[in-house]
Formats: C-alpha cells, structure tokens, sequence
C-alpha cells in the first residue's frame, strides 16, 4: 500500500476574453451553437434517463421569449428512486480509496480548464445572464479551483492521526456518512452547483441533488461533465423539479445522513425545522450544512480613497445584477466624503451598459425570472413613495423582453429605511450618508442594523479607523474585507460563509467543510495487552 500526494493545488487563471482573443471567438462560437439548439433534459437516477413527461421550459432572462431546453421535473416517485440509488452505489463508492475518488475530480478539473470550459462558460451565460467575465470566474476557474483544492484538503484530512503510547497504535479512520446527502443549490453560482454535491462525494457520499429550477440548464452540463469524469452512476443523482414534494420525501427518510445548502434564510430554517421533527426516526443525526441570505455592507471612513471606494460600490453592488449572496447591499459614507463622490457614483451608475450578455459590450445582464424583476419593482415603487428614501440614480424596469433591472442607487433619510434592513438579492443599493463625527456610532448601526453576518467591507487609509471598525464588526461578517469589495472570494485564499442568519459558516472552499462529511472511527491497538485484571496499587504493602 502506498501513500499518494495529488498535485498542488494552484488557482485556475482567468481568462481576459479581449478582442481578438482565440477564447473570445471560441466562446462566442459556442453562445451561437447553444443558443441555437434547444435540449431535452431528463432526471438522472442511477445513470438511467427519466422522462416524466412533467415539464418546463428554460429561457434566457434577457430573452425570455427564447427557450433554452424543455426538462421534465421530478417529484415524489424520483425522490425515493434517487435515494434507492444513493443507497445502492454507497456500498461501493464508499470503499474506494480517496486517492481513486480523488483523481475522479481532478480529472474533472481537468476536463473543465479544457475541452470544456467554454461549454459551461456558455450555458451559464444564457441560462443565468452571466456576462463573459462573470461566468469565467464561476463557472470555469471557481469549479476548477473547488475540485483541485478540495482533493489537497481531503489529503491533508486524511493524513491527520493521533499520536500512540508506548506498545499501542492509534489511528483514525475518516468514514463517510452512514446514509445520502441531500444536495441543494441556487440559481446564481454555477459554482455552487457544481461544489455542494461533489464535496460530499469526494468523501466517499452519495448525494440527491434538487438544482435551482432557473439553473437547471447549466446544471445538467456539470452532470454530464461529471459523468465524462467517470463519476459512477447513482454516486450523483440529477433531481431537478418539484422543490416541495423532493424535499417532503427526503427529509423524512431514515438514511438521510446531510444537508448542503444555499438559498433562502426562509427555506434552510424550515427544512431544519423539519429535521427537527423527524429527528427520533433518523439513523444518524444529520448534518446540516447551509449558506443563506445576507445584508452586505461597505463602511467608508473620512480618510478613505475616493476612486477605490466608487469603484468597489459599483462592482460590489452591480455585478451579476447584484444577484450574489454577498454583493454590497448598503453603504455607509460619511457627508464631507460624499460631496466628492456623489456625481461621479451617480454619474457611473447611469452610464452602465446593460442587456444580452452575448454583447460583450455590457457590464451588465437581466435579472433570473419574472418573480425577482417583480420584486425589484416593488423596492422601487416603495421608494419612489416614501419620504424617507429617494431613488438618486437608475430605477428603471422594463420586462418588455428581458427581465431588465437598471442599476438603482437609493439614499435613505435614515439608517433603518426598509432597503437598508431587507435582502433584496437585486441591483439595488441603498446610501445611507452620515455625519463624519459619527463614525464610531455608525459601525455600531452597521453591526445591528442586520440579523445576517456574511460580507462586509471597510475603506479606510487611517489605520486606526481600520482596527476598530475590525474589532467591532468582528461577528458582522464571515467575509471581511479591508479597503475591496466584499465580493469574489477565491477558493483556497478567502473561504466563503457568514454566521448569524447566514449560515453555519462552514467555509466552503476548505477543509473546514470536508470535515462535515466524514464521520471519524477511533482505532486503538495494543501489541502486547494486559494479562492481569490486577493492578500494582493492589499490592499488599
């Protein structure tokens, strides 16, 4: 038997997609292939293809006359199919070596830096109205960086062992889950949809995995990817559909050994409330792992540099149309910074250019469905009509062929106005402008004004202004930044979660969450054992 070493991991580089570029002519070549052919999606239970004949269309958001795909939901039948065949493929899966499971998903990586990358890279620009940019540091180098970087971390679990006495041997055997885990993931990271599954099964898991419903399209790519990987049937079961009747079955099977999940505060706590319920029926206590909602923040200080600060609200704010768990949601500047920076900010916002991704031209895309561009308008409308609140630049909306936000900058007359407390999960940003003298008030505002704790961030050159406010959001943030948006965490250099309503922060992108999975044996061995029930304190004296 030997010990094996996968290769270092090293961030996945980003490709720039500049005029004239080979990738630029070769991704949009793609766009235009994909574009043009419409698929049929099955559910996938065991390698095998389901056609339920229950079916919905995938459309583009920006175009949302045009249809991407036709796939067939499933529903309480597939649930208990998918969870046959988790059960049946654990009894092998979780007896491969990690190093054979291991190279499964290097090799993944591998196909995805290569033959496949623009195949993904495509799928989520039209699925999820990605621009060129946004979908390359998602769906290409944050998979290629989760897969590679997660098989280093399971090495360096792994090779974790106690020490032993003198005459014994202690070892630890890190186990799988007895039972599946269920899978859930979100429209906005293709990432995530591609992580939350095969973190689990790198461990030796079988997962049931429910993609979002406006995912479904980019998610049956990283199936198939995972497929060309060699990822044995069952091992990975493909539930796209009825959210409530999958989880229904799920959560009250008696295997169930796991939850991972990202999505909505409101949905992580009633599934937990349900484990809850179930809790006496259950095998073993499942794990719940969850990455929810947040309320993102930018504090700037007086002495903070003005261009980086502009540039760090729009980025933060506006990119992927705010549709991020951890895009900046309210900001924080003080008045004497304000007047230097308010045109200017107002000034970009309304110039940014937005519409179909496949113009590379655009900074910026359509929100994901009718329902989200819906609630934008209501954000707007409520501002538009409130005394305490005034929109300062964009707040138009227009549904008229794709479902188009534009970027909206609102100042609220005081910190507690509804869009500086509420998760939108939109391009929508709410200034709140205080006093300078105010600014040791004001972190203490930022740190209660929200029940979330996941992205913060702070501009300030004073460094003073830098350790206080680091001190007193220390729990208002899992990802904290220092003069940067509180956006694009890197797998590997930034491990991405937020605590409070945020989630468990089991920092996805480190061992930390691979340690969920495993269910750790404690083996001692003694090469000599004891002989006499007696010990020497017994003697006579």
């Amino acid at each position: 038997m030997t010990l094996y070493t996968v290769p270092a991991p090293v961030n996945e580089p980003v490709w720039e997609y500049a005029p004239g570029s080979p990738e630029r002519a070769a991704l949009k070549a793609v766009l235009g292939e994909m574009a043009g052919t419409q698929v049929e999606i099955p559910v996938i239970i065991g390698g095998k293809e389901i056609r339920t004949g229950r079916t919905k269309q995938a459309v583009l958001p920006h175009r949302h006359g045009h249809v991407l795909a036709t796939w067939h939901r499933a529903g309480r039948d597939e649930a208990k199919q998918a969870i046959a065949a988790a059960r049946d493929a654990w009894r092998e899966w979780s007896t491969w070596r990690w190093e054979d499971r291991a190279a499964v998903f290097l090799r993944a990586a591998e196909l995805l830096a290569t033959t496949w990358r623009q195949r993904l890279n495509a799928a989520t620009m039209l699925c999820q109205s990605k621009t060129a940019h946004q979908a390359e540091i998602d769906a290409a180098c944050e998979i290629i960086d989760f897969w590679r970087y997660n098989t280093h971390f399971a090495e360096r679990l792994y090779r974790q062992q106690p020490v032993s006495a003198v005459g014994e041997w202690n070892r630890t055997d890190y186990r799988p889950l007895e039972g599946f885990v269920f899978a859930v993931t979100p429209f906005n990271f293709t990432s995530i949809g591609a992580n939350l599954p095969t973190s689990p099964a790198l461990m030796g898991n079988t997962v049931v995995w429910k993609p979002a419903s406006t995912a479904v399209f980019s998610s049956y790519y990283i199936f198939r990817l995972l497929e060309a990987a060699g990822v044995p049937p069952g091992v990975i079961n493909f539930l796209p559909g009825d959210a409530a009747a999958i989880s229904e079955v799920v959560l009250a099977d008696p295997d169930l050994g796991g939850i991972h999940f990202t999505g909505s505060t409101g949905v992580f706590q009633s599934m937990w409330r349900t484990v809850g319920g179930h809790i006496d029926r259950y095998r073993s206590y499942p794990r719940l792992v969850g990455e929810t909602g947040g309320k993102d923040f930018i504090v700037a200080h007086a002495s903070a540099d003005a261009d980086a600060l502009v540039t760090a609200i729009l980025r933060g704010a506006y990119e992927y149309q705010g549709q991020k768990c951890s895009a900046a949601s309210r900001v924080y500047v003080p008045d004497t910074l304000w007047k230097r920076i308010g045109k200017d900010l107002r000034g970009q916002i309304d110039a940014m250019p937005m519409g179909d991704v496949a113009d590379f031209r655009n900074f910026m895309g359509a929100v994901i469905d009718r329902a989200a561009f819906d609630t934008m308008v209501e954000y707007l409308e409520h501002a538009r009509s409130s005394p305490d609140a005034e929109i300062i630049a964009g707040g138009q909306a227009d549904a008229s062929e794709g479902f188009f936000i534009r970027p909206t900058l609102i100042q609220a007359g005081k910190p507690d106005y509804r869009s500086m407390c509420e998760e939108i999960f939109g391009p929508i940003l709410t200034l709140y402008v205080y006093p300078e003298r105010q600014w040791s008030e004001t972190l203490a505002l930022v740190n209660g004004t929200s029940p979330y704790g996941l992205t913060g961030a702070v501009f300030a050159d004073d460094r003073q202004a830098v350790r206080e406010a680091s001190a007193v959001l220390r729990h208002a943030a899992g990802n904290f930044y220092v003069n940067d948006k509180p956006t694009g965490a890197v797998v590997g250099q930034q491990p991405f979660g937020g605590a409070r309503a945020s989630g468990t922060n089991d920092k996805a992108g480190s061992m930390l969450n691979l340690v969920r999975w495993i269910s750790a044996r404690s083996i001692k061995e003694t090469f000599v054992p004891a002989t006499d029930y007696r010990y020497p304190y017994m003697e006579a004296e």
